[in-house]
């Protein structure tokens, strides 16, 4: 069962309005989804996009239930949410929500191979309907490469080593299983600490594989064109690279106000502009954590669109 992170302090900062228009441009199992239309009632429209052919399905049978909203799911990514929006005929929205995290369902189903709490493919595709696989990545990447996937998307120290490991190991036999790349990983670099040493580099992968980083980017500035005025758009991040990302696009179109040489002053920034909704990222609270481990590295923020 997925449990939807940071539900009320997510929906909540959308301000839904009554028969408004949003966008939950990671679906899921659709418990944001939900939310949002109860809120919004009568009239609303959600238009709800997921790579996750399984996720899409799952959810359309639980937003059937919900009657006098209309619901349009989508296949496809987060990253074209405005070609996605603006070719069903929709002009403008009231908010945009992103959950960047990956989904209960996608962690503990071991032949999605996200995860290496139990071994299965080393696959990580949220849509499977690609052809790039972790396991053709680990395969056909060279030393360098690797060591810059890791590196950057993962933030691990160990990256070059880690890397030769890799291609070492690969020149005797494949590396095929979430298992086997766990367990390299570990007899590289050893056991500190309370987190499994694998985890920055599997982070890494699913992120390579997935374009999360291409794919975010690509919607945070589509999503900002489509919002009308008054419209919300808020994120939800599970690791610092992708809050950095948000918080610094956030951050240039809030802009900031510079004195002139001249006397007075003006406003520089990134347009459309936005005025913050949220002062600082919002974290989980005890409880929360306490009752959902994984909502511990989630982060919220959230920005309003300002009339031109």
């Amino acid at each position: 069962m997925h449990i939807p992170v940071l539900l009320r302090e997510a929906v909540d900062s959308l301000a839904v309005r009554r028969g408004g228009v949003y966008v939950d441009g990671t679906l899921g199992r659709a418990g944001h989804a939900r939310e949002i239309l109860l809120r919004g009632g009568a009239g609303t429209t959600l238009v709800g996009i997921d790579r996750d052919e399984q996720a899409l399905a799952e959810s359309s049978a639980r937003l059937s239930e919900l009657s006098d909203v209309n619901v349009v799911l989508v296949h496809g990514c987060h990253g074209s949410v405005a070609e996605i929006v603006r070719g069903k005929g929709i002009g403008e929205v009231d908010g945009i929500l992103l959950d960047l995290g990956v989904s209960s369902p996608q962690l503990d189903e071991a032949g999605r191979g996200f995860s290496f709490q139990a071994d299965g493919p080393l696959d990580m595709r949220m849509d499977r309907s690609r052809d790039l696989t972790a396991a053709s990545l680990v395969a056909t990447r060279t030393e360098e490469e690797l060591a810059e996937i890791f590196r950057s998307l993962g933030e691990e120290p160990n990256a070059r080593r880690i890397a030769r490991a890799i291609v070492r190991e690969r020149a005797a036999r494949p590396i095929e299983t979430t298992g086997q790349l766990a367990q390299l990983v570990e007899r590289t670099v050893g056991r500190h600490g309370p987190h499994h040493p694998a985890t920055r580099t599997f982070q890494a992968l699913r992120m390579a594989v997935n374009d999360e980083i291409g794919e975010l980017e690509r919607a945070l500035d589509g999503g900002l064109g489509l919002l009308k005025a008054g419209g919300r758009f808020a994120v939800i991040t599970f690791e610092s690279l992708t809050d950095r990302i948000v918080k610094r696009f956030f951050a240039a179109h809030a802009g900031r106000m510079v004195s002139l040489q001249q006397g007075g002053e003006q406003w520089e920034g990134s347009l459309p502009r936005v005025c913050p909704v949220t002062r600082h990222a919002v974290v989980a609270s005890d409880e929360e954590k306490k009752d959902n481990p994984r909502s511990r590295g989630a982060k919220l923020r959230a920005v309003e669109r300002m009339a031109a």
